[in-house]
């Protein structure tokens, strides 16, 4: 017998943002309770008492709320999605379907041809919708290696792909939304494939990555905003739960240096972390640990470049 999710406890920060507010109701949920008297002449006629719980798929499901509706909900989607997109052969069952694209690699153009990328019991296909446009297609016994490869994007993540080798010499890099389920999926249909490079492993201790504040420029003046903040191998990048893409990038080469200065932020600790670029100039973020992103942006910076300075642990009072 399993033991029991436990329950969702209510929180309060006035220190919020829009951001926050978004990232903690998709993440862990908001519950509401509302009983509502309509009366006419002080005379009650309605009631209503409503109970009811907001959250993101993931939190639903991890309570075990609305399950058996997502499972059949997926499933209705995939098959008819697979079917509509996808001309199944008689006989054939999709397995799995994801956004994906395929590596134009030929002639003097190379560029990500975006579509969908299906996989049946019996072949692996990346199709454009419209213009409809088969980009690759390989019978799954037909594929002799399959590895991955990490490709920095212009934003300056690195993301995961799929490099495929056919039995004829043809190979292909594709690009896949969930790469190693597609992997886990290939090696089921076909154990024959030669094996693959471990999963990456978890970002290395130098690596920091957490909750972060951006003081974002507009013509209005500088807004904060709450989200998620990493830096790597690459550099700096941060981005917010409701933005696309993420709305700062800096690579480790523009990074000059970082410190501390007293200043308001929703941290609420009245320090700010002051980071200097080449082509961004200053950029102004806040962090619970300031100290601790301060250090390891400074360390990030050129090696000649002085850490952090110190500053008192009782910030002096802003105005």
């Amino acid at each position: 017998m399993t033991e029991p999710r436990p329950a969702m406890k209510p929180t309060r920060d006035p220190r919020v943002t829009l951001d926050d507010l978004v990232e903690v109701l998709l993440n862990k949920g908001a519950v509401l309770h509302l009983d509502l008297i309509v009366a006419v002449a002080d005379i009650p006629l309605i009631g209503v008492s409503l109970r009811a719980a907001i959250a993101g798929m993931e939190t639903m499901l991890e309570y075990g709320m609305l399950r058996q509706w997502d499972e059949s909900t997926r499933a209705w989607a995939e098959r008819s999605a697979g079917r509509r997109d996808l001309d199944l052969r008689a006989g054939e069952e999709l397995v799995t379907r994801m956004p994906g694209g395929h590596l134009l690699e030929e002639g003097v153009y190379t560029g990500w041809r975006p579509g969908g990328v299906h996989l049946t019991d019996q072949r692996l296909v990346v199709l454009r919708r419209d213009p409809r446009e088969v980009l690759f297609e390989a019978g799954v016994r037909d594929l002799r290696t399959v590895q991955f490869e990490t490709e920095t994007t212009v934003g300056g993540e690195q993301r995961t792909r799929l490099r495929v080798a056919t039995l004829d010499g043809r190979t292909a890099l594709l690009s896949a939304a969930d790469p190693h389920g597609l992997h886990e999926a290939l090696r089921g249909l076909n154990p024959g494939l030669t094996a693959l490079p471990a999963a990456p492993e978890a970002a290395p201790a130098d690596e920091v990555e957490e909750h972060l504040w951006y003081q974002e420029p507009r013509r209005s003046g500088p807004l904060w905003r709450g989200g998620k903040g990493r830096l790597g191998p690459t550099g700096l990048m941060w981005k917010s739960p409701l933005d696309a893409r993420p709305a700062l990038v800096v690579p480790l080469g523009e990074i000059l240096g970082a410190h501390i200065e007293p200043g308001r932020s929703p941290a609420g600790d009245g320090l700010v972390i002051v980071l200097e670029t080449v082509s961004q100039g200053r950029v102004t973020l806040a962090s619970e640990q300031p100290r601790r992103w301060a250090d390891a942006l400074a360390a990030a910076a050129a090696p000649d470049m002085p850490l952090a300075p110190d500053l008192p642990d009782t910030p002096a009072p802003v105005a």
